[in-house]
């Protein structure tokens, strides 16, 4: 079952972290959950970016180099490079793959690594900052010929990006969407407010141009589900004290809300699972049930506005069959 047919639904997956990873495999496991996720019909994969991993352009050209029409959805710190070099490497990888680019904007990350970085600019001044760096690349990429920006972190004139990028490939741009500064951003750049969600009768509603990052394991019956949640991420005391530690170097709005949120007790009346984040397998919430509880869930999620989705990193494609199960449950019960 795959992903191409969900009617005005957007789905991604997410490339492993090279952390922990040796160097002799690493290609190869990207280059196999690349494919997986084409075949499976997915519009992208996210690529992660921080003072730990690769460096997601490289791996982005990768992804590029063994799939039909998977698009790379690269994470974009802007204490990395200056915006040209953004711009030029989008239209750069568009020129050689004919392909498009998604840029997932990152405004913070981890305390530590900003302080390396000498980095000391509050939490929501980095979302001005992160607004000035997207319209300079949005410009660059848009319009033809010489462009000019005068602003309070960044200043070009009569800047011209060569080879100019095709208009029909122009990237969407993503950005966290948790915060108020967040969302305040993305609505400023038309971009796709990205979060990390509460369950479905938490969430506000009334979202427009949403997307949320969840994990799926969903199966036939509910008890077959948990199963396979409970072999693939068991309690681990390690993992929970690595969760504690990070939540002291990190000022991530969405990681604190998460954090402090109980999961309850898990059936299917309850997907919404916690587990795996609080032991530090993963850094999103998860929904675990039969295809029609989760599909139930993840409609709910639709009715709200969010038609995005960014799945976490897909251990085998059969992971992704079943996710697509879900989702096609999901629009059998969307009201009209």
């Amino acid at each position: 079952m795959s992903f191409l047919g969900l009617d005005g639904l957007e789905i991604f997956s997410t490339c492993p972290h090279s952390r922990g990873i040796e160097a002799a495999t690493y290609g190869r496991r990207v280059a196999e959950i690349a494919r997986w996720s084409d075949e499976a019909g997915c519009r992208g994969m996210l690529i992660y970016t921080d003072n730990s991993t690769v460096d997601p352009w490289l791996a982005s050209q990768l992804v590029l180099a063994v799939t039909d029409s998977l698009c790379p959805l690269v994470a974009v710190q802007p204490l990395y490079m200056h915006p040209y070099t953004v711009a030029k490497l989008v239209a750069s990888l568009a020129y050689l793959h004919g392909r498009r680019i998604y840029l997932n904007m990152v405004a913070g990350g981890f305390t530590n690594d900003l302080l390396a970085l000498n980095d000391f600019t509050p939490h929501d001044e980095r979302y001005e900052r992160v607004v000035e760096y997207t319209s300079i690349i949005k410009q660059l990429l848009g319009v033809r010929g010489p462009n000019s920006f005068c602003g309070r972190y960044y200043t070009v004139k009569n800047l011209a990006l060569i080879p100019p990028l095709p208009p029909d490939l122009m990237p969407g741009v993503f950005m966290s969407g948790s915060s108020p500064a967040g969302l305040a951003a993305a609505r400023r750049l038309g971009a796709t407010a990205v979060k990390y969600p509460k369950p479905p009768h938490e969430e506000d509603g009334g979202q427009s141009n949403a997307g949320i990052r969840v994990g799926i394991i969903a199966r036939e019956t509910s008890d077959e589900a948990w199963t396979v949640a409970y072999e693939r991420f068991p309690e681990d005391r390690r993992g929970q004290i690595t969760h504690a530690l990070t939540m002291k170097v990190s000022d991530s709005h969405w990681h604190r809300q998460l954090a402090t949120m109980e999961s309850g007790a898990p059936y299917d009346d309850n997907p919404y699972w916690l587990v795996p984040f609080k032991n530090y397998k993963t850094f999103c919430p998860y929904l675990v049930g039969s295809y029609e509880r989760v599909g139930q869930e993840l409609s709910s999620y639709v009715r709200q506005g969010f038609t995005t989705f960014i799945l976490d990193i897909p251990p085998s494609p059969e992971e992704l069959y079943h996710s697509g199960v879900a989702f096609r449950e999901a629009l059998l019960q969307r009201a009209p």
